[in-house]
């Protein structure tokens, strides 16, 4: 961590920002308070609809209508922004403050060419012609984008979602602002990839100086990143401090309990997560009193009477609650349901779902009267078995193939060749008879709820739909809707409402409700809580434990959060470029993993946890190949810390495809030389960022 400076670059004061007219309106934002250290990162954490996003909007006066700022003070090196004329603020924004936003997609022009936009960027500041262009280059090698001379002409789609994000980084950094506002940065990005951005921003704080405000949800970002954390709810500041301090001695229970909701690697995942209760407030109906005492185990008349201060508790460590101020130091939530142990399959059981050597040529039909067809196998030789009572948990980087499989498994992706046999029966072929067959025993739980739900039916509408299917109507779905909402912990009378009058959470109870109306016997879930908060994100997945108890149900659970994977799964499969590398117990493939895809993504992986910050990580350079055009021999041999790209001699892996195969007796491994256990301890120099595809 950098040393703290004493004249802070940022500082922001009793900052209060509404929506609606000056006199009413919704107060999204209450005398938000921080300072921002010269070559420091803050973290601000918090939940969907806490105020992160529209603090640093504020701060840049960047707010939609009909959003304005009601009150308190933005002062960057001593300078007051909110007072300033609007032209004097434009040329603030881009040279002195700049921001990086959550989607690089949306932020990049999809017509014009990547170093075309930095361009325009240093143009609107003052540099022009070939000083523009040369810096362009400059900043794209800055930020790790390879074969700048090719890449500087190409467009935003050209890119993976990992290189745009470093484009959209560059172009903030065009004309050396001071400070950066990330707003969520690493969101939408696989763990790898991930790993790459918060090591360039680490990289950029230590190398060009700049200070970092960084939003995000995600306890591991803060703690492998920041050095101070702002911690927020319901649009207050509730705890801010160094985030060693804050981390390791929480000292709001909001802070603690969000902590204990965070999936871990090295957790015993033998009890449930303990999920914070309710939801998140609606700004416009803020609890009286401390907005968090609904949902808080410690809380005391006060907190429902009158509104906390953010008083001291002890040196630079701040927090808003009467407890912890009245003394109390242990505010954790009270111990989370053991859950039961790992069911182990029977010697004598009968897979409910035995995939053998499919594969799926997902550009079937593109091919013309002229043009021969070339197939691109996004699923190419996949074998596993899912039993009733598990969940077989599938993780990858996007790209890889899991959508695609799944898609294939329920008929939406018709299968190339292999089988699929369901219940006994092989459904491969598709046909009517076979979907109806599928339809009965199989359904899916989206990433996005309300992609499943119509937003102009009520949420009983949209159950009826799906009860009608196995004949039940009136009174008696009438009934069984009511049901269905009891069993995924939602009260009857939200049956009248629409998708949009419920929260995010409330929608994917509601889209697993939908799912079990036809009493299927496995649910594929697809990302089912990646849109989700962290503490909404511990209730659904305590809530799939308890279904998979109490029904007995199988699950194909696909995710890229190695840890909720962890939690949920009995057995785990790792997916790479279309290919199953490593599969096994989870116990297995978590704690003894032998692939080296395998052990890079779990290296990858955030942790919570401020003493693991300096562990020794994998970091794989590069992005995912196309399947269009995958590397001969082994698939990962271009990106692998282990393979011919440091270890020239290793051909093998250039001529030779490993078979996914037993090793000691445990789990499968798709790797010549998995026996190895050298990636986990190889350094960064021998690994340089950006090897690309050989």
């Amino acid at each position: 961590m950098t040393a703290i400076a004493t004249d802070p670059l940022l500082r922001v004061d009793n900052l209060t920002t509404a929506f609606g007219n000056r006199d009413a309106g919704i107060t999204a934002v209450r005398n938000v308070s921080f300072e921002v250290g010269r070559g420091r990162v803050l973290g601000i954490v918090g939940e969907s609809g806490s105020g992160k996003s529209v603090t640093a909007r504020s701060i840049l006066r960047l707010l939609r209508k009909p959003g304005h700022v009601r009150e308190g003070s933005v002062k960057l090196a001593g300078r007051e922004l909110l007072t300033l004329p609007e032209e004097e603020m434009r040329k603030i924004r881009g040279k002195d403050i700049a921001m990086v936003f959550q989607d690089p997609q949306s932020a990049l022009n999809p017509v014009m060419r990547v170093g075309d936009q930095i361009v325009e960027a240093l143009e609107v500041h003052g540099v022009k012609g070939p000083a523009a262009r040369e810096r362009a280059r400059e900043l794209l090698r800055q930020v790790g984008i390879p074969d700048v001379e090719r890449n500087i002409d190409n467009y935003p789609h050209e890119f993976s979602g990992g290189m745009r994000q470093r484009v959209v980084i560059s172009i903030a950094l065009a004309n050396h602002p001071s400070l950066l506002l990330a707003d969520e940065p690493t969101t939408a990005l696989d763990v790898t990839i991930q790993a790459q951005i918060l090591r360039l921003l680490v990289k950029l704080r230590d190398e060009l100086g700049v200070s970092i405000v960084m939003i995000t949800h995600d306890m591991g970002v803060v703690a492998e990143l920041c050095d101070d954390l702002v911690v927020m709810y319901g649009g207050r500041v509730v705890e801010t401090g160094l985030v060693s301090d804050v981390l390791t001695a929480p000292r709001h229970p909001y802070t603690a309990a969000l902590l204990r909701s965070v999936p871990r690697l090295d957790a015993d995942d033998a009890h449930e997560l303990p999920a914070i209760p309710g939801q998140p407030p609606i700004p416009a109906f803020l609890p009286s009193g401390c907005a968090f005492h609904p949902r808080c185990a410690h809380a005391i008349e006060a907190c429902r009477e009158k509104v906390p201060p953010l008083a001291q508790l002890q040196p630079g460590h701040r927090s808003a609650c009467h407890v912890a101020q009245a003394g109390k130091t242990d505010l954790a939530p009270p111990p989370s349901a053991a859950l039961p142990a790992r069911a182990a399959v029977p010697d004598n059981a009968k897979p409910f779902l035995k995939v053998t050597n499919l594969k799926t040529d997902v550009a079937a039909g593109s091919g013309g009267m002229f043009r021969k067809h070339t197939p691109v196998y996004a699923v190419d030789g996949i074998s596993f078995d899912v039993y009733l009572g598990q969940t077989f948990g599938l993780v990858g980087e996007s790209g890889c193939g899991k959508s695609s499989l799944s898609r294939s498994l329920v008929g939406i992706n018709h299968p190339t060749s292999g089988t699929i046999e369901l219940d006994g029966r092989d459904v491969t072929a598709m046909t009517t008879e076979d979907r109806h067959f599928i339809n009965r025993r199989v359904q899916y739980v989206y990433q996005d709820p309300s992609a499943s739900l119509n937003p102009r039916r009520t949420i009983a509408q949209s159950l009826e739909e799906a009860l009608a299917v196995v004949g039940l109507t009136g009174r008696a779905a009438r009934a069984r809707a009511a049901d269905l909402m009891n069993t995924v912990g939602l009260a009857p009378h939200f049956l009248s409402r629409y998708p949009f009058e419920i929260s995010g959470g409330q929608r994917q109870r509601v889209g697993i409700a939908r799912a079990l109306a036809v009493e299927p016997k496995l649910l594929i879930c697809d990302e089912p809580v990646s849109a989700l908060d962290v503490s909404i994100q511990a209730q659904i997945i305590n809530l799939l434990d308890d279904l998979k108890t109490e029904l007995g149900l199988g699950y194909l659970f696909i995710a890229h959060d190695l840890a909720v994977v962890k939690h949920i799964s009995d057995m785990v499969a790792v997916m790479y470029l279309g290919r199953l590398v490593e599969t096994g117990t989870t116990d297995d493939v978590y704690n003894r993993p032998r692939h080296p895809y395998t052990q890079a993504l779990l290296s990858a992986t955030p942790e919570a946890d401020v003493t693991r910050r300096d562990r020794e990580r994998i970091y794989l350079g590069g992005e995912l190949p196309s399947p269009a055009n995958p590397p001969s021999g082994c698939r990962f041999r271009t990106r692998c810390p282990i393979g011919p790209l440091h270890r020239p001699d290793r051909q093998i892996c250039k001529d030779s495809d490993p078979a996914l195969a037993e090793r000691d007796g445990r789990s499968k491994v798709a790797c010549h030389f998995a026996a190895e256990r050298d990636a986990l301890l190889l350094s960064e120099a021998q690994n340089p960022e950006g090897a690309q595809q050989r």
